[in-house]
């Protein structure tokens, strides 16, 4: 998979996994205690993490290509 059609995924992957975040605060899916333990526990860190990737996963990739070559 080429850089940006993985940046396109992880884009939308973002994108989707942030709704059940709005539903959390907007919705009443705070009130719903299995669905509450999934936007804390499981959608939160996918999309925090998904946003670190867009931001600086250049440098990340960078890095890794570094120690392959070493």
């Amino acid at each position: 998979m080429n850089v940006a059609t993985q940046r396109v995924v992880m884009r939308w992957l973002h994108i989707i996994a942030s709704l059940p975040i709005l539903g959390y605060i907007y919705g009443p899916v705070a009130s719903i205690p299995r669905a509450a333990f999934a936007v804390k526990w499981v959608i939160v860190p996918v999309v925090v993490l998904s946003g670190l990737w867009l931001w600086k996963g250049h440098l990340v990739r960078k890095a890794f290509r570094r120690a392959g070559r070493q």
